[in-house]
């Protein structure tokens, strides 16, 4: 059997072959690589392998690249390092997964299933995948610092009850409802924030999940919001936004 292995750290290359030589004397691996185009490259100019092993994170980006460049016909077993949340989008892609640290048993579960389905490579829905594992990925900013009169203050963003734009100007209201202008548009902070916890749900208001008090059905099919310090009469989620206002909270 010829196997494939894309993995830019050395050290666990080196154990994936140790352990494939170990479990099946028949393993040939025709090649180990690190990068996304020299894996490219590679399936341009060689004959399909009968499996592959495809580390996440490689050298110059995510091993989800590959797909888009160039179409690979073997079954993919995927060795990561990302928790059960991404692994999610492999088992719904039909595609087998090794977590990192490898261990022993687990390997040779993954072989086992390769010998009984022998079946080609599953589509892979590259583009879930990708924004799956940016999501994995992203680092989300984790407080802002504010100028206070001569003073620099600091407030963590999980601190954060809503963010406000309010003539021309940016505005932060903290949980304990303390109100500061900060130096960012709502475009800016929307970016920078974990989208598991605020949301947008007009032009004006973007607001923290644990600041709301209560929910109300509204005129025209939206939703009005309620939040524990701050209250206004537009706090209103529109109508184009309720579904995904509605899967967010459901989340």
């Amino acid at each position: 059997m010829k196997v494939l292995i894309v993995e830019d750290e050395g050290i666990a290359a080196d154990r994936l072959i140790q352990l494939l030589e170990q479990l099946d004397a028949s393993i040939e691996v025709v090649e180990h690589l690190d990068s996304v185009k020299s894996v490219v490259e590679w399936f341009e100019s060689h004959a399909t392998p009968d499996l592959a092993f495809f580390d996440i994170q490689l050298a110059d980006g995510l091993s989800f690249e590959v797909f888009e460049q160039v179409e690979v016909r073997c079954p993919i077993i995927f060795t990561t390092a990302y928790d059960q949340y991404a692994i999610e989008a492999f088992k719904v892609n039909s595609i087998d997964y090794l977590l990192k640290p490898m261990v022993e048993a687990d390997l040779q579960r993954a072989l086992d299933k390769f010998q009984k389905q022998k079946q080609p490579a599953q589509n892979v829905d590259v583009s879930t995948l990708m924004k799956l594992m940016q999501q994995q990925t992203k680092s989300y900013k984790e407080r802002f610092v504010i100028k206070v009169g001569e003073h620099l203050k600091s407030v963590l963003t999980e601190d954060v009850e809503i963010f406000l734009s309010e003539n021309k100007a940016t505005y932060l209201l903290s949980k304990d409802n303390k109100r500061f202008i900060i130096d960012f548009t709502l475009d800016q902070i929307q970016e920078a924030i974990d989208p598991k916890s605020f949301f947008r749900i007009n032009r004006k208001y973007l607001i923290h999940i644990d600041g709301i008090k209560d929910i109300i059905t509204y005129s025209n099919s939206r939703l009005k919001l309620e939040l524990h310090h701050f209250n206004a009469d537009d706090l209103i989620v529109s109508r184009e936004k309720v579904a995904q206002f509605k899967e967010w909270l459901d989340r």
